[in-house]
Order: C-alpha cells, then structure tokens, then sequence
C-alpha cells in the first residue's frame, strides 16, 4: 500500500534529482495541469506554442524545443483528463557530459495533492517551486509547557519539534523567610507570579500569532499552574480558541515538550511526528517483548516481504545502500552484495584482480547497481504491506537507522519454524 510518507519521499528525491538538471538554453519545459483543467485545451496551448518555438533563431534551441513539445504532446495524448490531484510533466534535451551530449529526458508526475495552477514555462531549468510546496507540511500546532518556575513554548509541524523561547519566572519558592507575614508573602508571590505569566503571554501572543497556519495549540505541565495561566487574561483570545487539550506532564522545559507530545497522540494524530514515533515505538514494544512480529535486516525482511506476512515495512529515509549484481563475464557466475555509496569506488578498482570463484579468471564486473530502498519499496507495495518512510527528526527516527540498519518490519503473524 502506498503511503503519504512514501509517496512524498519519492517526489522529494526526484525534485531534488530535477533542481540539479540545466539546459544549454531555454529549452527545458515545465507544465502543470490542474485536475479541473480540459486536456484538449492544453493541447491547444501547446500547438501554439510549437508555431511560437518555430521562430526561435538557434538551430538547435528550435530542434530540441520542438521535440520537447512533440514529445509533451503525445504523453499528453494518453490522457483523457488530468488525474485527481492534477499532472505534471517536465521534458527537455539535458547535456549529459558537455555540449553535443544532449539527451532528450520526460518525466510524468502525478502530485500527491491537488495542484491549483495551469503553467507552462520554457527555461533553462525546470520550473519546480509548486511541487516543493506540496511537500511542505501544511499543520502547525503550538505547544505550552508552563509551572511556576519556568515555561516553554515550541511548534510541532509534521516530523519537526522546535523550541521557540524558554522562559524562567524568578519567582521564589512557596516558604517565605523570617519577619514576613505570612499575607505580605503571598500577595508578594502573587504579583510576581502574574508579571512572569504576563511576560510569557506576551511572548506566546507574538510567537504564535505570526503563524498562518497554526491549527491547534496544547498546554502542559505539572500541577494546576497551567490552568491558572490559561484562565487568566494573558492569551490573546483568538489563541485561547485555539486550545486542543491540556496535559498533565511531569516535566517542564525540552523535556515537558516532548511528554506533551507523546501524550497527546489522539490529538496529533495527523501529525506525522507523532505517527513516526508510534509507528517505531510499535516495532520497538514488539523486539523488547520478543513476540517475533518484528523482523530487521535486509534478507531477513525481504524473506518476509516475499511471503506476504509484512503488515508495515518501516524504512529509514537515510537509508541510502546499495545492491550491487557482480557478473563473471566468461562463465556467468552471478552474486549479489549490499554496500555502501563510498565502498563503490574501492570495489570497482579491486574487482580487475578479483578472480572469478567458479571459472578463476579475472573477468567480474559490475552488471547492476539498485538502491535498497527503492527494492524494499516496490516489494512492499507489491505485496499489500504498508511501507512508512520515517525521518531523522525523532529519536526513534534515529534508531531505526543506527541500531537496526534503517529497515525493519512488523509481521501480520508469528512466523511458524
């Protein structure tokens, strides 16, 4: 099953591929389609375009622009109406090793939301700005943590936590000293407590009310602090509508944020960080607990991919090996071995005086290079598992990748020996 996660994880590698791509002139098409948009129209505006491009003085710029249009247009051919969330297609000639080298490149994509533009550019590059939008996360919630002591306030967007201003009250502690009575001590306590808050609300109000996008807001922390800051007048009330939850914690600072989130998954539910922790934290119950629902490494999970007993597939998007297909060119001897990107260039020079293990000449070569993560994907899609690409953003994001090689899965079943 494709996923979201693994859906914008492929169109952020490619975007990123497609930024590095230059032409030797305006001769690089970009065109989006929005999902409401005739084919047939497109069409038109392409046909002019071509008698436009017919007029372009540079023999080759005018030969590789029209062979881009022809070849937009008959793809475009294939279609009888944009799919749902619209299409895009870049196509142009890309220099592969200087001048002369031009290669004509076509690449189709449906966007994993709605695409709202109707564009064409002809440039030097690839025009990629509204894809790269869509792969922003678009909800933003704030997060308050808050006692008598100090305060944190920090926004969770998708897989990103970020602290934006922790505060100290300066108020002293609850016992008053000698030859104050006991009145005096509190209204002291009082007026300092009511400054602290106004100074961190203030704060709040101007963090948070420069975020367009800001959905919801969460409030925590230990004792009924919290609910005496929310119920005073220092939030601005626009943001005290905002309120989705308050959360009990036990800490403040960092760390009361972090136990706000991971208290809070019913509330951030959407939220991609809070499902990536879940997500990982799932794996993690199921090796500690020893249950054998949960499988990592390479072969082992493969294996298991092969027979259909894969329910998720977790997927470090830092997982960047490789397979590479070792032939013996005189009798067809064939191995496989996973590396690394940096070991490639060591194999490649120690191979010459390798000698083949079945027919003992020197004759290996390298047939076929895959990336493990692009076999792991189109095997878990192909057969029903749920294939989640998790990010380096959360600490468990981080285990996946350093304590169990970036891959790991969680079974439909207990495998039978």
């Amino acid at each position: 099953m494709i996923s979201s996660s693994t859906s914008k994880f492929k169109l952020k590698r490619l975007l990123d591929e497609l930024a590095l791509k230059k032409g030797r002139g305006t001769e690089l098409i970009s065109l989006y389609i929005p999902p409401d948009r005739k084919i047939h129209e497109v069409l038109n505006n392409l046909r002019q375009e071509y008698g436009t491009a017919s007029n372009i003085k540079s023999r080759t710029t005018r030969k590789n622009v029209l062979e881009a249009l022809e070849k937009v247009t008959q793809r475009l051919k294939l279609f009888k109406a944009p799919p749902p969330n619209g299409l895009v297609i870049f196509c142009g000639a890309i220099p592969q090793n200087g001048a002369g080298t031009e290669q004509m490149e076509l690449y189709v994509i449906e966007p994993p939301e709605p695409i709202n533009i109707y564009l064409y550019r002809c440039d030097d590059h690839f025009h990629l700005e509204p894809l790269f939008e869509v792969l922003k996360e678009k909800e933003t919630y704030g997060i308050i943590v808050i006692d008598a002591s100090e305060a944190a306030v920090a926004t969770l967007k998708g897989r990103r936590m970020e602290i934006l201003g922790e505060y100290t009250s300066g108020v002293g502690g609850k016992h008053r000293t000698g030859g104050q009575s006991a009145r005096r001590f509190e209204r002291i306590r009082e007026m300092e407590i009511n400054n602290y808050f106004r100074r961190v609300g203030a704060h709040i109000n101007e963090l948070f009310e420069g975020i367009e996008d800001l959905k919801g807001i969460i409030v925590g922390g230990p004792g009924p602090t919290k609910h005496d800051f929310i119920e005073g007048d220092y939030l601005n009330y626009m943001l005290k509508n905002k309120i989705l939850g308050i959360i009990d914690t036990s800490y403040v600072g960092e760390s009361g944020v972090e136990e706000v989130i991971n208290k809070s998954s019913d509330i951030l539910k959407t939220v991609r960080y809070s499902q990536e922790k879940k997500l990982v934290q799932r794996f993690l119950y199921e090796v500690g607990h020893d249950t054998g629902l949960a499988v990592y490494g390479e072969n082992e999970i493969k294996k298991h991919l092969e027979n259909g007993s894969v329910e998720t597939l977790l997927l470090s998007e830092k997982l960047d090996k490789k397979r590479i297909v070792i032939k013996c060119k005189n009798c067809g001897y064939e191995e496989n071995q996973s590396i690394e990107p940096y070991e490639m260039p060591k194999i490649e020079q120690n191979l010459t005086n390798v000698k083949c293990p079945k027919c003992f000449n020197a004759t290996l070569t390298i047939v076929e290079v895959i990336n493990v993560i692009d076999e792991l994907i189109d095997l878990g899609e192909k057969t029903g598992a749920n294939v989640e690409i998790i990010s380096m953003e959360t600490e468990e994001g981080v285990m996946l990748k350093e304590s169990f090689g970036g891959a790991a899965a969680i079974l439909k079943y207990k495998p039978i020996n």
